[in-house]
């Protein structure tokens, strides 16, 4: 038997009735602008449509109803983050919702009732959502994932912006350089001239510098340096970050 009201929430820090499409349809609408309302309130700014993110929602909407139950995960099903990296969504962060319902307003006020489910939708990092809805007579079932999306980037583009901000904390001289990419690339020891200081690093936020590299940068000492990008080895689909070195001379 399935309850009037069944919910269910995932958060990771790190078919029968009719078929929504991945854009977005009028309860999906409905229920992203009550969550949008909801974050709002509390200061926050509104999640981004993913359709990556509704793909993989969608998908496991259907799996919801195919199996009869709630559930993030049934047999012979890829995990969250799979799911979501299979259908192209880039993240650092990724959580879902899920319930059964009457209607849209009703999931969202239930959720927003529910300590877990409320986290999910006020957790200033995220910044995406993608909602997949399967409509089965009165029950609406529901599936919104939510991410901390990671912005694809190419490695010149990942320099340009790690380039600027070493400059803007003093050093005369930033330039990229293939020895700093092949320093990125290397765990240990260094390519071309030797260094006064190395730091290699891998993250998916390109708005802040390691503390590290921060302390060094603020001592004056340093004129000169060398950036480089290379592959993180997960710049793929799923759980996305940016290996970078800089070189300080």
């Amino acid at each position: 038997m399935i309850s009037k009201l069944h919910i269910c929430f995932l958060g990771v820090a790190y078919l029968a009735g009719s078929i929504c499409a991945h854009a977005q349809s009028a309860e999906a609408t409905q229920l992203m602008q009550a969550t949008n309302e909801d974050r709002a309130q509390h200061g926050l700014g509104p999640l981004r449509w993913d359709p990556a993110l509704a793909r993989a929602a969608q998908e496991h909407a259907h799996q919801m109803v195919r199996h009869g139950e709630l559930s993030h995960q049934y047999a012979g099903e890829p995990d969250l983050t799979t799911r979501a990296g299979h259908d192209g969504a880039h993240f650092s962060t990724v959580a879902e919702n899920i319930a059964v319902a009457p209607n849209p307003q009703t999931v969202e006020s239930e959720w927003m009732h529910s300590p877990p489910h409320r986290h999910n939708i006020l957790d200033p990092r995220l910044t995406t959502v993608g909602i997949g809805l399967v409509r089965q007579g009165n029950n609406l079932w529901a599936v919104e994932d939510f991410s901390a999306a990671v912005v694809q980037m190419g490695s010149s583009q990942i320099e340009q912006k790690i380039e600027q901000m070493v400059a803007e904390r003093g050093i005369r001289s930033v330039t990229a350089s293939s020895a700093a990419r092949q320093t990125c690339a290397m765990d240990h020891g260094f390519a071309g001239t030797r260094p006064n200081f190395i730091m290699r690093w891998e993250g998916s936020d390109l708005n802040r510098l390691p503390d590290v590299l921060e302390e060094k940068l603020s001592t004056g000492r340093y004129r000169t340096a060398a950036v480089g990008a290379c592959s993180s080895g997960n710049r793929g689909q799923g759980f996305t970050t940016y290996r970078m070195a800089v070189m300080l001379f």
